[in-house]
């Protein structure tokens, strides 16, 4: 495919650039989350989870008791 049109494409005709802006609005990339977690050792990341912490333990009492 000849994309000679002034854009950055892929041999299929994906427009590299837009892919680039599309992934820019959507936060952190998978890596950029390893390296805060690495940073941080997960802590402070809690407001990026929707698990219920309390019912996870919950669970996890019922199936493992002392």
């Amino acid at each position: 495919m000849d994309n000679n049109n002034g854009g950055n494409f892929t041999s299929a005709g994906t427009d590299i650039d837009e892919v680039k802006r599309k992934n820019a609005e959507f936060g952190l990339s998978y890596n950029e989350i390893k390296a805060v977690l690495a940073k941080t050792g997960g802590l402070g990341t809690a407001k990026y989870s929707d698990t219920n912490s309390e019912e996870v333990k919950s669970k996890n009492q019922n199936q493992f008791p002392n």
